[in-house]
């Protein structure tokens, strides 16, 4: 092996399964062959175990392995200085650290499994640093002599002496109800530490919450209880991980604001984001910092970058000042069109539907009349709330009221609901099996939407012990795959991380086109809906009262529309066109607004 590189060898712990297999990592590997314990594996051991010293990286066990539970690959041999934590021997590795910086946001951006919620718990002192000796209990000398010299010093110092108070916002706020018991009043009153209760509750929207027990309360106001407990209570570094999880855009743009507003509350506080929508991280950051590397295997932290150059470097996929390319392609926006001043899609309508009135409790939702046609995507844009669900049921057929009997649907429907829930006993392979018996191996189905997706990296996994993000791929392949003219798909970029948003997006705007079928979709996240979108159907109204689905408009208009009705303008970038936001009340921002020209390309 080169003496530049070093190689490493990971093995998944829960796809390895001994027991199950005929141990063929061990009788392939040629090093074995030849009489060394290259791998070692016994039946009634839980684990195979790879002595990295000895692998010459054939790649012979990540081929055979009937599990796929095995990863070789190569790093550069320098990056061993820099091992910042290890759990264990065949297992994930992380390199260097993100550098927060006093009074600024310090947004994180990567893949998932690639270690940034790990750092978030180093830098959050959940977990001390073992610097790769993962037998040994870190040792705060150690730690000390480590980082001496660099911008981490003091922040770690702080951490060891316990001088420093450190908030971490979860990344799941799912499991806040096991955690945190009692009423959002009182949980959120105990906690004032700053005496801003009210201003707080107030500018999130939690006035009607706060009666209800945390085990009541949805997604997202749990997202919003999590961050109002965050800012309610001093501290000198606020980590938050993943703080657009279950909101749309008004509310991602709205908490943004809040957060930025720390700083002038706060001048000298550390603030590190993780977060997986870029328009809100760029947005909402003074500096980026970019974790590459293999998802599961090892994870490498790039020096802090500003906002702009942070996040060309992750769309680009490479690292100018290393020479390093760490994505085989750059992802670039240059065939988006959301100019406001193109006129109406002037395209023949093959589908229409009439005014129609629907009452979903004490909600009611008008739906203006409305037309579509073959290979068109429309994005259905609103606030939560707004009855976008309602809708897409509406469209499917699915609601059984005398309201929408003026509207029958007479097209085959596939749909995606917005929270999936799986009820199927088995392994993924055993369900595509099933679900995708009419489509064959070499089809253009496999090569465009299967493959992409990376759903056969998953086949052996069963279906109960699927992540978040997998879950999304797999009921997004599953919708796609059915035989239909209508596709309704609700938040698929839920779970997702930014690159995978951004792969997901290609593969339904390609497979919609090039079937020429139909797609509305419901979507938070804004590079996502102007990637997708042909037209935009926009909710207005007052959330969860009652509110009108206007007529479906070209992507540019309705776009604007939407912004002109939030208060925010987005310009594109000049190098890769992605749209971002403008900061409130800078120059640009007003000079839009004063031209009505919210989003301009």
């Amino acid at each position: 092996m080169d003496s530049s590189k070093e190689r490493l060898a990971v093995i998944s712990l829960d796809k390895c399964k001994p027991a199950r297999c005929k141990m063929e990592c061990k009788i392939n590997c040629p090093v074995v062959r030849m009489g060394k314990f290259c791998v070692k594996v016994e039946k009634n051991e839980k684990y195979a175990r790879i002595e990295e010293s000895l692998c010459i990286g054939c790649g012979i066990c990540v081929k055979k392995c009937p599990f796929k539970a095995i990863q070789i690959v190569n790093i550069r041999a320098s990056l061993g200085k820099n091992i910042i934590h290890r759990f264990g021997v065949n297992s994930f590795r992380l390199y260097s650290l993100p550098i927060p910086k006093r009074g600024h946001v310090l947004g994180i951006v990567g893949t998932n499994g690639i270690g940034k919620s790990t750092a978030l718990k180093i830098l959050g002192g959940k977990m001390l640093p073992n610097l790769g000796s993962f037998n040994c209990q870190p040792n705060s000398k150690c730690l000390t002599k480590f980082f001496r010299g660099g911008e981490l010093q003091n922040y770690f110092n702080m951490i060891i002496d316990k001088k420093m108070k450190v908030l971490l916002k979860p990344q799941y706020v799912d499991i806040i109800p096991e955690t945190i018991k009692g009423t959002v009043r009182d949980i959120l009153k105990e906690n004032d530490e700053k005496h801003s209760y009210s201003e707080t509750v107030e500018k999130l929207d939690l006035i009607n919450t706060l009666d209800r027990e945390t085990e009541n309360l949805s997604g997202g106001e749990l997202q919003r209880f999590a961050i109002a407990l965050s800012i309610l209570q001093k501290t000198d570094s606020l980590l938050i991980d993943e703080m657009s999880s279950y909101l749309d855009i008004k509310q991602k743009v709205k908490i943004a604001q809040i957060i930025r507003n720390q700083l002038e509350i706060e001048p000298n506080l550390y603030i590190v984001i993780v977060e997986h929508d870029l328009s809100i991280i760029d947005y909402l950051s003074d500096f980026i910092c970019c974790i590459y590397g293999k998802s599961g295997a090892y994870g490498i932290v790039t020096m802090p970058y500003s906002v702009r150059e942070g996040i060309n470097i992750f769309l680009s996929g490479y690292i100018p000042n290393e020479n390093l390319r760490f994505r085989n392609s750059s992802i670039n926006f240059q065939s988006l069109n959301i100019n406001p001043e193109k006129g109406e899609i002037l395209e023949k309508s093959d589908f229409t539907y009439s005014f129609c009135e629907i009452i979903v409790g004490d909600f009611k939702l008008f739906i203006e009349p409305g037309n579509y046609s073959q290979s068109e995507i429309i994005v259905l844009l609103g606030e939560n709330g707004s009855g976008k669900t309602t809708f897409v049921k509406f469209l499917g057929g699915f609601l059984k009221q005398k309201e929408n009997k003026n509207f029958k649907n007479q097209l085959k429907v596939s749909y995606k609901p917005q929270k999936i829930s799986p009820e199927y006993k088995g392994t993924v392979g055993k369900l595509i099996s099933e679900k995708l018996s009419h489509i064959s191996p070499d089809s253009q189905f496999t090569e465009t939407v299967l493959k992409p997706l990376n759903i056969t990296f998953l086949e052996n996994k069963q279906i109960s012990e699927l992540s978040g993000g997998e879950l999304q791929r797999l009921a997004i392949v599953l919708c796609l795959s059915k035989n239909s003219q209508l596709y309704l798909i609700d938040e698929p970029s839920a779970y997702l991380d930014s690159e995978q948003r951004i792969i997901v997006s290609k593969v339904i705007k390609r497979y919609i086109q090039n079937s020429k079928k139909i797609l509305f979709v419901v979507e938070h996240d804004f590079l996502m809906i102007t990637y997708l979108g042909d037209k935009v159907v926009f909710f207005e109204g007052h959330p969860g009262l009652m509110c009108t689905a206007k007529s479906p408009t070209n992507i540019g208009k309705g776009v604007n529309l939407f912004l002109k009705e939030l208060g925010i303008t987005f310009r594109r970038d000049p190098l890769n066109k992605r749209p971002r936001i403008n900061k409130l009340n800078s120059v640009k921002d007003k000079e839009q607004k004063k031209l009505g020209m919210f989003v301009i390309n």
